[in-house]
């Protein structure tokens, strides 16, 4: 990966974000940071690739989906609305403050996170009213504009969302990995004709992350759901520790 400084510590990191996204949905989140901070990349670049490279997970989070007819018609009007706020975002990534999303983002997180902790979120989950078809629509423009914004694909803002609304956690799980294909395809069109998206890294990326996917979504098919209810909640507590840390700095 000559593209990338210090490659040899950011591909296993990525592939490790890969399995995140493949087991639970969440790991996008890692991409942006690790460019960043380890891979020497600007933030535009990086944000432009990563949301291109979201688009091989979200290929094979649709495998799933395939096999589950009812999840993928329940993901529909998700993925329209979410395909309509990323383009959204991605036009007005360069005007808006990051840090004040992020600092949205980070408190949704940790309280999606707490909630997912507590003894009785499993039952609550379970029970919960499915949302219909235009509550849904609304949701995925939500998530699509902030995924835009942020690069993190989209599962680590619908994740929450939908924990927060008491939604059963199959469906949560697989509508958050499914949700970045809408928003990797609306964000990186507009980084392209913008002329911010490096084709190579975001294919070298992109093909880690697709690897990583595969192996945890293999690894999460041997978890109860309870079992898995609770790594995702402790996901997002360090998830949304990590994103305080660097408001903070």
């Amino acid at each position: 990966m000559p593209l990338i400084a210090h490659a040899w510590i950011v591909a296993p990191l990525l592939l490790v974000a890969g399995a995140l996204i493949g087991a639970t949905g969440i790991g996008g989140v890692l991409v942006v940071p690790l460019l960043t901070t380890l891979g020497g990349i600007a933030a535009p670049q990086a944000i432009a690739a990563s949301s291109l490279a979201f688009l091989l997970p979200a290929l094979v989070a649709l495998g799933p989906l395939r096999q589950r007819p009812e999840l993928a018609r329940r993901c529909v009007p998700l993925l329209v609305g979410a395909l309509g706020g990323a383009v959204v975002g991605a036009l007005v990534v360069r005007w808006l403050p990051v840090q004040v999303l992020l600092a949205g983002v980070t408190a949704l997180v940790l309280l999606a996170g707490w909630r997912g902790l507590r003894p009785s979120a499993g039952a609550h989950a379970a029970s919960a009213p499915l949302l219909r078809a235009a509550p849904l629509a609304a949701l995925g423009a939500v998530v699509g504009l902030g995924s835009a914004l942020t690069g993190t694909g989209g599962p680590v803002l619908l994740l929450p969302l939908l924990m927060l609304l008491r939604q059963p956690l199959v469906f949560a799980v697989a509508a958050a990995q499914a949700v970045q294909l809408p928003v990797a395809i609306s964000a990186s069109t507009v980084h392209a004709l913008a002329g911010r998206l490096d084709w190579r890294l975001a294919l070298m990326c992109g093909l880690l992350l697709m690897i990583g996917s595969l192996a945890g979504q293999r690894a999460a098919r041997r978890l109860p759901v309870a079992q898995l209810q609770r790594a995702v909640a402790v996901l997002l507590l360090a998830t949304g520790g990590w994103f305080a840390l660097l408001i903070l700095k």
